[in-house]
């Protein structure tokens, strides 16, 4: 299979229309048609249903399609990355995290790495720890600032001694409002939202204790913003990760501590033996040294 078909298949995809997509490609529409039914045919399995107006994806050409994404975005990057070598240090870092107060701690990293390298730029993924490692492991992904628990085997990283602090979201006018902090009974039996990740559940369970089986589980979300609006609309009290929520609208949102008070740590993580580009290497070896001498 081609790199060069694949972006052909991408480009009829976007278009939905054969004609269009040679256009755009300045190919004549006999011959991408031709290299349509030649991967087809290569692969063994039907990718298109060919309407009289539009053109639309079988289940087997949404599979081809998320690949082909995947494969064509290393492909470029590597390109980037060989080209880089022979420059002058620019490219791009990309950089996975998710909604953390840690986040300050890469702003500052950044911020430091940027007055060496004024040339590099930044793509900033956010995701839980577990999509962000996925996409690491594709090699989409450079570096990742992870919520821990999370199996870091495969990867080298560094430690950060900022503490994330959990927090229960609930409208200002909420009788739990009036307190300084939440305890588990207070929760109990509560229409709750918590994380998706499994392994933070069972962080979680253990800060409950007897309380988790009283529960009342209504959702479950992956990251804080969305499950905000549910609690906003009065359906759920939601258990997150303080992060980014300081900066929200207090007046229409806020949050209180768990008591007792539960923190957990992350890490600044990137895959062993990943070959980089040069951009990602020297941020790696600036994060190590600021990281260290910081103590941050």
């Amino acid at each position: 299979m081609e790199i060069r078909v694949l972006r052909y298949f991408l480009t009829v995809v976007r278009e939905e229309n054969i004609t269009k997509a040679a256009e755009v490609l300045h190919i004549t529409q006999p011959t991408l048609s031709r290299q349509l039914s030649q991967m087809e045919d290569d692969i063994g399995v039907k990718l298109f249903h060919r309407g009289t107006r539009k053109i639309t994806l079988t289940n087997e050409g949404i599979l081809l399609r998320r690949r082909a994404e995947e494969i064509l975005q290393l492909v470029d990057n590597t390109e980037k990355e060989l080209v880089e070598q022979e420059e002058q240090i620019e490219g791009i870092v990309t950089i996975g995290c998710g909604e953390l107060a840690s986040v300050q701690v890469l702003s500052e990293l950044i911020d430091t790495f940027s007055k060496k390298y004024p040339d590099v730029s930044y793509d900033i993924f956010t995701a839980t720890a577990d999509l962000v490692k996925e996409q690491m492991d594709k090699g989409l992904i450079d570096i990742g600032l992870l919520l821990e628990p999370v199996d870091i085997e495969k990867y080298e990283f560094i430690r950060l001694s900022m503490r994330e602090r959990w927090v229960v979201l609930m409208r200002p006018d909420d009788v739990l409002a009036k307190k300084e902090s939440v305890s588990a009974k207070d929760l109990a039996k509560l229409p709750m939202i918590l994380p998706r990740r499994l392994n933070v559940q069972s962080e979680l369970a253990s800060w409950f204790g007897d309380y988790y089986a009283d529960l009342k589980v209504l959702f479950t979300s992956n990251l804080n913003t969305n499950g905000a609006v549910m609690v906003r609309n009065g359906l759920a009290y939601s258990v997150v990760i303080e992060g980014s929520v300081p900066f929200w609208d207090q007046t229409k949102i806020t949050y209180r501590p768990l008591f007792p008070e539960l923190r957990a740590s992350c890490v600044l993580a990137w895959k062993r033996q990943q070959p980089f580009g040069l951009a990602a290497t020297k941020f790696i070896e600036h994060a190590k040294c600021f990281l260290g001498m910081s103590g941050i």
